[in-house]
């Protein structure tokens, strides 16, 4: 659904622009994540990437060393429920604010009443919980979204600019594309097409793999599969994890 959320965040998902919002904050309502404060700052990533400006809502350090513990952080990285309180607690009050630069009021409205409305299912939530409904809830919602999405989304965003040049502002070296299967592509909203999408980001996403062949042929980094790509990751873990218990041998 948040890959669904993705679409509407760049208003190629609909002809009449006013259902991006309405329909885009209910797909990312079951993972806490407001429309319009990930738009901006999506958007934002779009503009700068390459940069020291870029900065995605869903934020992995790509410069750092992976390693099994920081892979695992990664994938189960749950310090953004705390940073949702925050946001909720600050719209609430009226104290919300952009925090990558300025917004127009009514981007800062409209977040603030995103907020308060996931806060406001969140207590829902509880409320049905102390009357009983504790397992539903746990169930239905907290385990497949912390324990399946999170982890999901996480691998589904990895490959996007990892062990790219992160020095340009070229989308054909900064960015990466994954052929994939017609499921992977399904399942990850053409999400794999990458570098099409950073190279016409309003193009509609169904109509990204025209660009396939042309993205294969010039971009810096393409991988044929998902599975090629995480061997590739996994093979660096490795390396990183023998590398770090292996005795240092200088003198």
């Amino acid at each position: 659904m948040v890959e669904l959320q993705h679409q509407c965040l760049h208003h190629s998902a609909f002809l009449r622009v006013g259902l991006h919002r309405t329909v885009g904050f209910l797909l990312g309502l079951p993972m806490m994540v407001s429309y319009s404060h990930y738009r901006i700052r999506h958007l934002q990533h779009h503009r700068f990437l390459g940069t020291d400006q870029d900065s995605e809502f869903f934020g992995f350090d790509k410069r750092q060393e992976l390693t099994p513990r920081s892979l695992l952080a990664g994938m189960f990285d749950y310090r953004r429920l705390a940073s949702v309180a925050a946001q909720s607690w600050r719209s609430w009050r009226g104290t919300w604010r952009y925090e990558n630069g300025q917004v127009s009021e009514r981007i800062r409205r409209d977040s603030m009443s995103e907020y308060r409305l996931i806060s406001l299912v969140a207590v829902l939530a509880g409320g049905l919980a102390l009357a009983g409904f504790g397992p539903l809830v746990l169930q239905l919602w907290l385990l497949p979204w912390l324990l399946l999405s999170t982890p999901l989304h996480f691998l589904v965003e990895l490959p996007e600019h990892l062990y790219c040049d992160d020095d340009t502002t070229d989308v054909l070296r900064n960015t990466r594309s994954i052929s994939g299967s017609r499921f992977s592509t399904w399942f990850t909203n053409g999400n794999n097409l990458h570098v099409e999408h950073h190279a016409a980001m309003t193009v509609p996403i169904n109509r990204l793999p025209e660009r396939h062949g042309a993205v294969r042929q010039f971009a810096a980094h393409t991988d044929r599969s998902y599975w090629s790509f995480y061997r590739t990751v996994l093979g660096e873990v490795a390396s990183a994890s023998w590398r770090r218990r292996a005795p240092d041998r200088t003198w």
